[in-house]
């Protein structure tokens, strides 16, 4: 939910019109985090002083209102700051004065973007309006700023006082989720970013290679600096006490000297996702949870904003500086309409890079570097609990009777709120797994959170390198599906389904019994890509079905068993996001506990009936369907004849049981996309949601 970006450029010339298109340009990169309303703010004529531009729709519109703005767009800043924003509204409808950035006062003294939520806003407001202070929004952000000011007046004249120990202060007094970039007028040519349970990244371009590729995390006291091994141990500086001196250790950065000693040209992008900074540049560094990152005169110094304490898994005092390995044209659209269109298009290729270097289809050999040296301790596990949310959580759907039958070891699995709010009981010999395209679930990262204080071993599953979840766990596997921009998860959802069949694999390597099939589901995978390709050959029957037959309906049924559960739920969740038309999900062998009271010869039915050990029963539930004047839809192999010339069919390729859904889903995917069109609907950006979930 919400993007966030920043521009900074140091002894760089640049001028107003590059620094907004940049502004602007990075924020379509996030758009699909949200997109109800966009803003940025940049410095204005004089060095005190900062233009906020805000709009309600996409960016398209904020950029067409910069168009508009009669200012100087030939001015020249050989040092600059700014910072963007794009919504999906929590607090308060889209509007302008709803929109981020968000100003502590009509002089803008301070500005922020924010991404995530405060739930002690309320208190802060009720605070804050006693002291006089009036607001102007509904927003849970407007109250941090006006807070920043309040403690700014109360504390400037301090010993020490800085932009860092300003938003130390206000960060201390925040509960919730947050990424925030704070920009003031009272400290010209810097900003102030942190990040709790929201994501946040440190883009930075030279034109000389960086010293070296980390950034030393700085502690208020140097005695308390611990080597490049240790854990941080840092102090907070209390705003409040202005008896004790501040003491803030400032040390040049490392990576940003230059050889003769004098300050290099330097350009820094921040942003929620690496898809917003890969066109600039690919060396980047992830902010960890309660990082203050402070850009000034060229350089970033990170700090803390706490001691690591009660429990908290340690920082270590470094940050990296990561190369990307994502390429621009992947978050291009290419000759697609949509980037959903796309990235389904895209299948053949994601589903191999997910097995690329890990299946040994010779040898009928899986490994996954990401586990080694933890196979043992997961299969001595009690239990493997899944925990996951929306599409991820049907990929674990999916896999649990792959990995029932070949581990032989109890699995659950857990939508990752419910699981939260039942404090569901986990113990040591536990192994829990989380699943997560973004990799910065909310409900997820706060799941593994509570199995990590219990104990647990915990596995992350994710498509994001670098985010919480792979920073967080102990082990796990990267799905390496490529950036998926559209809203609606589709190759995320394949390439979570192969990773997770290829874990169970691995874990039951030990096991004679179940070689053979081993064998057959690695064959499977080899001819996967293949299958996948023939199904989209197909598209054009998909798309005239969908004009033909489902446009006009409002609501869709989707039926199958077994392991085609997991597929009519993941289908009805896509034709639900993308075309707003009521679907359902329906386990055949529940059909007569309810839900065939639904069922006549205006309800229209998709039926999953491809060749497996429970064909005969799905064939029951036809049976059921057929007597109810009910008109299927079926999804049957290609050579099921009999089915073929009686019903209609949208044919697939026969593969490995507990493979079919990949293909299977594929068909599903593309009605979605079908239908959407058909009912005028934007399908990269659907109404509501947005595309990473990073709030409960």
């Amino acid at each position: 939910m919400c993007g966030i970006f920043g521009y900074l450029n140091y002894l760089v010339e640049r001028d107003r019109r590059f620094i907004m298109d940049t502004l602007v340009n990075g924020l379509s990169r996030l758009e699909y985090r949200g997109y109800d309303s966009a803003g940025f703010a940049c410095d204005g004529d004089s060095e005190d002083s900062t233009l906020i531009i805000k709009q309600v729709g996409k960016v398209a519109a904020l950029k067409k209102l910069v168009d508009e703005q009669q200012i100087d767009f030939n001015k020249t800043f050989i040092s600059h700051c700014g910072m963007a924003h794009t919504r999906w509204a929590t607090h308060g409808q889209p509007s302008q004065l709803n929109c981020h950035p968000h100003r502590s006062d009509v002089d803008n003294e301070f500005s922020i973007v924010h991404n995530g939520i405060i739930t002690n806003y309320k208190e802060i407001k009720l605070l804050l309006g006693k002291k006089g202070y009036v607001f102007e929004s509904d927003t849970d952000t407007e109250c941090v700023a006006k807070l920043t000011k309040y403690i700014y007046d109360a504390q400037k004249d301090s010993p020490n006082f800085n932009f860092t120990t300003l938003v130390k202060a206000v960060a201390k007094e925040l509960e919730g989720s947050f990424a925030f970039i704070f920009k003031s007028t009272h400290f010209p040519n810097e900003v102030v970013a942190t990040r709790r349970g929201s994501p946040l990244l440190v883009g930075v371009k030279t034109a000389k290679k960086l010293k070296v590729d980390f950034v030393d995390v700085e502690f208020s006291n140097p005695v308390e600096a611990p080597s490049s091994t240790a854990k941080d141990a840092n102090n907070f500086l209390a705003a409040a006490d202005n008896s004790q001196p501040q003491l803030l250790h400032r040390s040049q950065s490392r990576a940003f000297l230059s050889e003769d000693g004098l300050p290099q040209p330097i350009e820094y992008f921040l942003a929620s996702d690496a898809a917003a900074i890969v066109e600039h540049t690919k060396r980047v560094l992830y902010l960890e949870d309660d990082d203050i990152a402070h850009i000034a005169d060229g350089e970033l110094h990170i700090h803390r904003l706490r001691r690591d304490e009660n429990g908290a898994t340690p920082s270590a005092a470094t940050r990296s500086i990561q190369t990307l390995e994502i390429e621009l044209a992947e978050i291009m659209k290419g000759s697609f309409d949509h980037f959903m269109q796309k990235e389904i298009y895209e299948q053949p290729e994601s589903v191999v890079n997910t097995m690329r270097g890990r299946v040994n289809f010779e040898n009928h050999q899986v490994t996954l570097g990401g586990l080694r040296g933890y196979l043992n301790i997961i299969r001595r596990a009690r239990r493997i609990v899944f925990i996951a949310c929306g599409t991820s959580y049907h990929s674990c759907l999916a896999t649990r009777g792959v990995f029932e039958e070949l581990t032989e070891i109890p699995t659950q699995i857990d939508i990752a709120s419910d699981f939260l709010d039942r404090r569901t009981p986990i113990f040591r010999d536990d192994v829990c797994v989380f699943v997560s395209q973004s990799g910065e679930t909310a409900d997820t990262i706060l799941s593994m959170r509570y199995c990590l204080e219990r104990g647990a071993l915990c596995v992350g599953i994710t498509n994001t390198v670098g985010s919480s979840i792979s920073r967080e766990s102990h082990c796990g596997v990267h799905i390496n599906a490529g950036p998926e921009i559209g809203v609606a998860s589709t190759k995320a959802y394949t390439s979570q389904y192969i990773a997770l069949v290829m874990m169970a694999i691995q874990l039951s390597e030990d096991r004679v019994s179940t070689i053979e099939r081993r064998k057959e589901i690695i064959d499977g995978l080899y001819r996967l890509p293949g299958h996948i390709k023939e199904v989209l050959s197909g598209a054009h029957n998909l798309q005239q079905l969908s004009s033909d037959t489902l446009a006009k309906e409002k609501s869709l049924l989707i039926m199958g068993r077994g392991y085609q559960s997991a597929t009519c739920l993941e289908g009805a969740l896509k034709i639900k996001e993308i075309s707003y038309m009521h679907s359902e999900g329906i386990l055949a062998g529940e059909l007569k506990h309810g839900t065939l009271a639904l069922v006549d010869e205006n309800m229209p039915v998709i039926l999953i009936m491809t060749k497996d050990s429970l064909y005969p029963k799905v064939q029951s539930a036809l049976s059921q369907v057929t007597s109810r004047k009910g008109q299927p839809i079926i999804i049957c192999n290609s050579g099921d004849e009999n089915l073929i010339n009686e019903f209609k069919t949208i044919p697939v390729p026969q593969t490995t049981d507990c493979l079919q859904g990949l293909v299977n889903i594929i068909p599903l995917q593309l009605l979605s996309y079908y239908l959407a069109l058909l009912k005028g609907q934007d399908v990269d950006f659907p109404r509501n949601l947005a595309k990473s979930v990073t709030v409960e």
